[in-house]
């Protein structure tokens, strides 16, 4: 698969966010995207409460080459309705949500199936099970997860494995120059058991632009009205990182979104980072961004400011 994926959360239905684009402005980024060499998509059900789906579903049919040529993922996990048997990751849950993705993507199987987030209330052994059978019945070729402490993938890796079913291929966490705690235990566990990192918000939700404000977040629609953004940085530490970014994309006379995503491409362990695009030069960007080598001294500086923070991302 490309070393690129296009996230697919900013294409949906505005009902949902205020930022994101209906399908007409949607389906050029999808056709851009392959054009450019990229063959792997993620989205998930909840996105759009399944807008998102179906957009990228129709798209990838009408742009896209045949089936086998493309890489599919969506997840499992949060509310798509006010039924506790609409969430979670209950076998009852699993079973009917895989079945609506696919109805709504329009594919007999998603390539990657993966766990949105950890479920507290559900035995562990049960959704292994659930998630065992679904591969089983040919409905997902792969599995993965998502964010969630270290200690909890681990023991979902044991279980898999000690039960004797498909066992986790992939782990999708949040990963950027902004937010680092992953380097502590998730990303050396998943390099031990030969686990794809294919982290989201690797430009921290556009943060590293230099364009955002402590005191008004920014200009953009989304700087402005994404309140999970808001929550996740914003601290001093987090603009002094966006300094050095700035300042190494200056010197190279290139975006600081190129710089900050060939930092994260060149970390140990990294699959393939998850981009989002809400304009066409974020596409161009991140594909620039494969040839960029920055040397360690760059590296070492760009990595030289940062400051720990709380665990971030797994609500």
């Amino acid at each position: 698969m490309s070393r690129i994926c296009l996230g697919a959360m900013t294409y949906g239905s505005r009902q949902w966010r205020e930022w994101v684009l209906e399908e007409p402005e949607s389906r050029p980024f999808i056709q851009r995207a392959l054009e450019l060499g990229i063959n792997f998509f993620d989205t998930a059900d909840m996105y759009s409460v399944g807008v998102s789906e179906q957009i990228l579903g129709r798209a990838l049919k009408d742009f896209g080459p045949s089936r086998d040529r493309v890489v599919i993922a969506t997840k499992v996990f949060n509310p798509m309705g006010d039924d506790p048997n609409q969430r979670g990751l209950s076998r009852k849950h699993i079973m009917h949500s895989i079945d609506d993705s696919l109805r709504r993507l329009g594919t007999d199987y998603v390539d990657l199936y993966q766990i949105h987030r950890f479920d507290y209330e559900t035995p562990v052994e049960e959704t292994i099970e659930a998630l065992d059978e679904v591969v089983k019945m040919g409905k997902a070729l792969y599995l993965g997860a998502s964010s969630m402490h270290s200690w909890q993938f681990a023991r979902m890796l044991y279980k898999a494995d000690e039960m004797g079913c498909a066992r986790f291929a992939t782990m999708q966490n949040h990963y950027n120059l902004v937010y680092r705690e992953e380097e502590r235990e998730m990303l050396p566990l998943c390099r031990e058991e030969g686990i794809g990192v294919i982290p989201w918000s690797p430009l921290a939700r556009g943060f590293v632009m230099g364009n955002r404000r402590r005191e008004d977040h920014g200009d953009t629609v989304r700087a402005k009205t994404d309140t999970y953004a808001q929550g996740l940085y914003y601290q001093q530490s987090d603009f002094d990182v966006v300094d050095r970014i700035t300042e190494v994309a200056k010197k190279r006379g290139i975006s600081n979104a190129r710089v900050a995503l060939a930092w994260v491409l060149q970390q140990p362990g990294i699959t393939a980072p998850i981009v989002g695009a809400s304009k066409m030069h974020h596409l161009d960007d991140a594909v620039a961004a494969l040839d960029v080598r920055l040397s360690d001294d760059e590296l070492q500086a760009l990595a030289e400011p940062y400051q720990p923070h709380k665990v971030l991302g797994h609500s």
